[in-house]
């Protein structure tokens, strides 16, 4: 039966050719996905994006001159249409928030597993935010946040500042130091804000948080 998923157009992002040539070779088997281009940096990652017009780029994080994070903010601004999923070496959940803030539409690391990688760019491509590979089949749509954006009016204004901290991938004792609180206390806004907000964990609460201007 001959495969009908729609063809993914992809742009490889990253200033070591063996990286990029080790993505082309794990996804030049996949039926659906064509890699139409690559590029050595962020800036060129900008203009062959505007050349080719691919469906999704796969954007690694640090690079020389314009980086991951700023070629984000550029195919933002210029209203660039092709979704962007980081492939990154950095595992700090700290650099999820910014990537995503810049527009992100999802995050795998490096030694992503080939068909995860392949469904990974099915995920974006279909609408879909996908946080860390481990997480693949926890996906949240872009268009349809987990919460509504009203939610966000039953927070106190001490649980909004704890969320802006845990938005930035901070520890509960991290924040405790930060807000002058007990560790116990930042724990306990932790567990008002998920339960209020009916999010599983602290990512969920960190894609919110962005998703909503909250951080």
């Amino acid at each position: 039966m001959p495969d009908t998923r729609p063809l993914i157009r992809v742009l490889l992002v990253d200033d070591h050719q063996v990286v990029r040539r080790g993505l082309r070779t794990f996804l030049e088997v996949q039926d659906d996905i064509e890699v139409v281009g690559e590029a050595a940096d962020g800036a060129e990652g900008v203009a062959k994006t505007q050349e080719l017009a691919p469906d999704v780029v796969l954007m690694d994080l640090k690079m020389p001159g314009v980086d991951g994070i700023e070629a984000l903010r550029r195919l933002k601004e210029e209203g660039n249409p092709a979704r962007v999923l980081i492939v990154t070496s950095f595992t700090e959940h700290r650099t999820v928030v910014p990537a995503l803030r810049a527009g992100a539409a999802g995050y795998v690391y490096k030694d992503v597993d080939p068909e995860a990688l392949a469904g990974a760019i099915r995920s974006v491509h279909a609408g879909h935010v996908l946080l860390q590979p481990e997480l693949a089949g926890t996906l949240l749509a872009e268009d349809s946040p987990h919460v509504p954006q009203g939610r966000g009016g039953t927070l106190t204004e001490r649980e909004r500042e704890v969320l802006g901290h845990i938005a930035d991938g901070r520890s509960n004792r991290e924040i405790a130091r930060s807000l002058h609180l007990s560790e116990k206390t930042v724990k306990t806004h932790v567990s008002n804000i998920l339960m209020k907000l009916d999010l599983a964990d602290r990512t969920q609460a960190a894609l919110w948080a962005v998703r909503n201007g909250e951080a």
